[in-house]
């Protein structure tokens, strides 16, 4: 096909996009540690929402189990990683039972989270916590706070419900991948039933999220599709396939790889939208621009709304060594 028989198309290209710094910093520190240390490097769960992360991870040499477990006896001396989205501290207190050497890669905007739920329960507060049952955000968070402590809300509509035993004794804290707006609905309507509902010393909904779903809805309306780059576990990827459809998107898609793609679905466009979630690598996203500049005349302008410089340290055992761009090619590119 030549270049004059390719239909038009504008890409919008959502900025800031894609990683975050705690994702930033999870991914290097298990590549530090594969430095530092030799494979097997052990990472318990996915270290973030990315098969192609986990896998470019793996060819590394790093290997991912569920549980500590199933580390072998004769590698108990290899470190062993925990993810991004944080752990219950019974996981740690199981490691040093093990005599394990780990990394704690939580992001420390979780670990924020963490320490606002510990404060509410310091406090004599029943803590309420906003997220989505079963992510293991909101299973690390729980697991800060002895059992019976924390009761998890995940719509308006549980809100409506929730009988707690002390209503003038509560404090909330929200999951960081959330929806900015309907998380302020299911909070409006906590504090309608519970006026002496306290707050977090700070917004629980890390800068990230925030940023991503706010160019989104600048950039959502005329598109005729909407592409999000993530995996379909991943909260904060799902939250901005909605956000692109409320703010006037006519169709918004999640897609891990370009191969995905289908283009019969896909049919004849103008107007493309095109982000990616905070797990999902820029290589991707690159990978998705080349895919429809193959079957498009393909113009791609920046959608920004604000330029993040957040940098998030290693581990202090790690900080020493180099990290060269050679050792991220694998995500950022060349």
């Amino acid at each position: 096909m030549n270049i004059a028989a390719k239909p038009p198309l504008t890409i919008r290209l959502c900025g800031p996009r894609g990683f975050c710094a705690g994702v930033d910093r999870a991914i290097q520190i298990v590549v530090l540690a594969l430095k530092a240390y030799g494979a097997p490097v052990y990472v318990r769960h996915e270290i973030v929402h990315n098969r192609y992360v986990v896998e470019g991870l793996e060819a590394k040499g790093a290997v991912f189990v569920e549980e500590l477990d199933e580390i072998p006896a004769e590698h108990r001396a290899q470190p062993v990683v925990f993810s991004a989205h944080g752990v219950p501290k019974a996981v740690p207190e199981d490691a040093n039972a093990r005599n394990l050497f780990y990394l704690d890669a939580t992001c420390p905007l979780v670990s924020k989270v963490h320490k606002q739920a510990m404060r509410h329960n310091r406090l004599g507060r029943h803590v309420v916590l906003i997220g989505h049952a079963g992510h293991p955000e909101v299973i690390g968070t729980m697991g800060q706070l002895p059992e019976g402590t924390v009761s998890l809300i995940e719509t308006v509509e549980d809100a409506d419900i929730y009988q707690p035993d002390d209503p003038d004794n509560l404090g909330y804290v929200t999951q960081t991948t959330l929806s900015v707006d309907d998380t302020a609905g299911v909070i409006k309507r906590l504090e309608e039933r519970f006026p002496k509902l306290q707050a977090p010393a700070a917004d629980s909904i890390c800068y990230a999220t925030t940023n991503r779903q706010e160019v989104v809805k600048e950039a959502a309306p005329g598109c005729d599709l909407f592409i999000i780059v993530g995996a379909p576990n991943s909260s904060n990827s799902k939250r901005l396939v909605e956000v692109a459809l409320r703010a006037g998107a006519k169709k918004s898609i999640l897609v891990q790889r370009a191969s995905e793609l289908d283009w019969d679905e896909i049919g004849p466009i103008a107007t493309l939208g095109l982000s990616a979630g905070a797990s999902a690598p820029e290589v991707i996203v690159n990978e998705i621009i080349e895919a429809f500049r193959t079957r498009f005349d393909a113009r791609v302008e920046l959608a920004e709304t604000v330029q993040e410089n957040e940098h998030f340290l290693v581990n202090r055992e790690l900080r020493s060594l180099e990290l060269t761009t050679a050792d991220m090619a694998f995500v950022n590119g060349e």
